[in-house]
């Protein structure tokens, strides 16, 4: 895909690209030859153990990365969270809503109180979304909304936010495939390059997007990375995110997240496609699934 046709890429396609947290393959070249691993299963121990951070094995970095967000242990016994989530266009017009996600059984609600870009943006109804057990449902005003393109587009809205408040500790999930790609200095900062992907038998997609992360190898953190969206015709990695984070109860909460869009010389502005805002993080709230209904 030209260079050209990627401005034209809106900032609802952007967001698309999160559909890859179930569907990952392609990546840049690799400048070495360490072999594709796959992670079988995500630390979810319940004891605290030191993890290693070593370019010679893949599995360690990708381990570091979610032990130093706080750890899958620390997060599972906080059991819940619920935070405000801004999403804004560069010309200003933005989705607000309130999020709740209860982490044993991954369920996602969100209330939004401002909807312009991806959610019914005809009304000014208050939006209600759930996501529950495989199940989507969304409320307007109170109202239950059963048109099957509604409820698509908010069972992808719900697993995706879910899946990018918690990319850290979700990068290592089963079928997860990665190589180490060398080093990159970017603002004077040497990063570790890696590529997370997923196994096409895995998602039972053909075209699977593909991220290069970049993991500051002091903090042990994500941030930037690049990334694809097949699904648009964007095959090469060249859309960009830079994350930062707010550490909150011990965890290393992503709460502020820039996507980059380039031009067509392959350049990026200054400013921002995309911002995506996190505030009032609380957790452990002893949400139960009756407080995440419509």
């Amino acid at each position: 895909m030209k260079f050209t046709q990627i401005i034209h890429v809106t900032a609802l396609s952007v967001l698309l690209v999160f559909t890859g947290c179930n569907q990952k393959k392609d990546s840049k070249e690799s400048v070495d030859t360490t072999q594709t691993e796959e992670v079988t299963n995500p630390d979810k121990s319940p004891e605290k153990k030191e993890i290693s951070y070593d370019t010679n094995e893949p599995k360690s970095i990708i381990k570091a990365i979610a032990e130093a967000s706080g750890g899958w242990d620390n997060l599972w016994n906080l059991k819940d969270v619920e935070y405000t989530y801004t999403y804004e266009q560069a010309d200003g017009k933005k989705d607000v809503s309130i999020e709740r996600y209860i982490f044993d059984g991954e369920y996602s609600w969100g209330k939004y109180t401002d909807h312009q870009v991806n959610v019914l943006p005809a009304g000014n109804q208050p939006v209600i979304q759930c996501w529950a057990k495989g199940k989507v449902s969304v409320s307007m005003d109170g109202k239950e909304i059963t048109d099957e393109k509604t409820l698509g587009g908010a069972d992808f809205l719900r697993q995706v936010n879910y899946y990018w408040f918690m990319m850290n500790f979700k990068v290592g999930d089963p079928g997860t495939t990665y190589k180490y790609l060398g080093q990159e200095t970017v603002n004077g900062k040497a990063y570790d390059k890696i590529t997370v992907a997923y196994h096409p038998e895995k998602t039972g997609k053909e075209a699977n997007d593909a991220y290069i992360l970049y993991v500051n190898p002091d903090t042990k953190l994500i941030d930037q990375f690049y990334f694809s969206l097949p699904a648009w015709g964007i095959n090469d990695t060249v859309l960009l995110m830079k994350v930062k984070y707010t550490e909150i109860d011990g965890i290393q909460v992503p709460t502020h997240r820039y996507a980059y869009i380039p031009n067509e010389k392959g350049e990026y502005a200054a400013e921002p496609s995309l911002s995506e805002i996190s505030t009032n993080v609380k957790f452990n709230n002893g949400f139960t699934s009756e407080d995440l209904k419509i």
